[in-house]
């Protein structure tokens, strides 16, 4: 008896395999649509939309490969399935974007190891993970890179005998003055060159040695180049009475230089390349399965494909629950704290730079001709547009054409026997110097780290607490040296710390 034909319940298995991929782009569509829109907005990510292209590109080149394997589900996968969307509802509820994107992408590689197997899987390596490169990532980056980039250009300027005097980022020659930005930072270059570097190895080299070693140099070359860079834009300005360099020609010449070191580095890891280790001889092909061996096995895929949909889907569907169960966010009353100095005049014009808070209190004091400035920012039923701690939040918005800041540290300060850990921020403008000092309140606790506040938000929200928060800031002129501002803030905050505390905790509670 001739066995059944197979090809309906393969087509069923297609169809499942298929589903499985593609459910993570729909169940978590407003997270991939997150990262194409930053993709759509900054230049610096623009790469990403090459990124599954060339990963599905490079797994057609190892179509012969996988002709060879059968499919074979390996369970253990859901358990890391699982682990990606439970780090996903943490991101979520903590609103972590970056940490939400990479969630959702890594799911894709783990779906395919789920439910295609180790074997397969294991042919398919880099192609899965270079999907990562897809998430915007690398704005954490920023600072360190500008920083560096400021102490580079400084002291190779230093070193030809020009004279130079520096300010946080900022420096001045005689010719005139320079400031190291965002834009400056180069963390365009190192972000295409570590893309391009993975990419190049792999393809170039078959020992992992070398591919590492490529890789440390595609990270390394740019920092280096981007101070070099920097260096020859200065140079340029100066000996040119500025005028060149210091327009739109002063991003030309950056990327020309970053093309040309690019080349070099590609031309010079060439030398070393690995040819393709020669084609094994072709495999026997397998005897055919069983009808009913077959069949066992369909099922088995086709099992693995609905426990991965049921996996990835619980996640979305819990937070969605969390998000019906906030009701509307009355606003805070932050009018119930008295203060025992005397208001006073505005003494300065700054403002932060913070997303909309659900309340603000910005007041001025003075005692005994001290002056302290106090602005609270409080946060409820925290959503993108309104959000306590954020990457747009900041003491002064980019580029600020009024107030740069000087510098910055983390210190710890004793209060009434009470240990409170600050930012302490120095910051010129046209109204002078400004030493502020500004941390958080969260659940309950003052804080300053950015990632213990997200890790807070996410376990309150979880736990279906409130999410109220706030971002304090109290600040005092710098006149004669900054110790005398900080011993202002010190005496102001041993006063008012407590029934600020009692207020912000008050608020709290009162909240259904």
């Amino acid at each position: 008896m001739n066995p059944q034909n197979p090809a309906p319940s393969r087509f069923w298995t297609v169809l499942a395999v298929a589903a499985a991929l593609l459910a993570p782009f729909v169940i978590y569509f407003g997270t991939a649509r997150s990262i194409v829109s930053i993709w759509n907005s900054s230049e610096t990510f623009a790469h990403g939309y090459i990124i599954l292209p060339i990963s599905l590109w490079l797994i057609w080149r190892e179509r012969g490969k996988l002709a060879q394997l059968a499919p074979t589900p390996w369970w253990p996968a859901l358990a890391m399935l699982a682990a990606c969307g439970f780090g996903w509802l943490l991101a979520y509820l903590g609103d972590v974007q970056v940490v939400r994107q990479y969630a959702f992408v890594a799911m894709i590689p783990v779906a395919v190891v789920a439910v295609l197997g180790l074997r397969i899987s294991s042919q398919l390596v880099f192609p899965l993970l270079f999907l990562l490169f897809a998430v915007p990532f690398g704005d954490i980056f920023i600072d360190p890179l500008i920083k560096l980039t400021a102490d580079f250009t400084v002291s190779a300027v230093e070193a030809t005998g020009i004279p130079i005097l520096r300010q946080g980022n900022s420096f001045s020659l005689p010719s005139g003055d320079w400031s190291v930005v965002e834009a400056c930072s180069g963390i365009r270059y190192l972000i295409s060159s570590v893309t391009l570097g993975c990419l190049y190895a792999y393809l170039t080299y078959r020992s992992w040695r070398r591919r590492l070693l490529f890789v440390l140099i595609s990270i390394a070359v740019p920092i280096v180049a981007n101070g070099g860079r920097a260096f020859m834009i200065v140079m340029i300005g100066h000996f040119s009475g500025m005028q060149l360099a210091v327009g739109v020609d002063h991003l030309v010449y950056g990327w020309l230089f970053f093309g040309l070191v690019m080349f070099v580095m590609f031309w010079i890891g060439s030398f070393w390349r690995e040819d393709a280790a020669p084609a094994p001889a072709p495999e026997k092909s397998p005897a055919p399965a069983s009808s009913n061996t077959a069949s066992r096995q369909d099922r088995h895929i086709v099992a693995a494909a609905v426990a991965v949909i049921a996996c990835i889907a619980i996640w979305p569907a819990y937070a969605y629950y969390l998000e019906r169960s906030n009701g509307e966010a009355a606003l805070a009353d932050l009018s119930g704290w008295q203060a025992g100095w005397q208001a006073g005049k505005p003494f300065t014009d700054w403002k932060p730079s913070f997303l909309k808070p659900n309340a603000e209190l910005t007041r001025f004091f003075r005692k005994d001709g001290q002056q302290a400035g106090l602005t609270l920012l409080y946060y409820r039923n925290q959503h993108d547009d309104s959000e306590l701690i954020n990457t747009h939040n900041r003491l002064i918005r980019d580029e600020d054409p009024y107030w740069r800041r000087i510098s910055g540290t983390s210190r710890v300060e004793t209060l009434n026997g009470r240990q409170l850990a600050v930012r302490e921020t120095q910051l010129q403008g046209s109204s002078g110097k400004l030493m502020v000092w500004q941390w958080y309140w969260v659940d309950g606790d003052f804080i300053v780290s950015d990632y213990q506040g997200k890790l807070l938000q996410a376990k309150v929200r979880l736990m279906r607490q409130n999410d109220d928060g706030a971002s304090i800031m109290v600040y005092a002129p710098i006149t004669d040296d900054a110790e005398q501002a900080r011993a202002t803030l010190r005496d102001f905050l041993a006063e008012h710390l407590p029934p600020m505390e009692n207020m912000l905790t008050t608020n709290r509670h009162a909240r259904p």
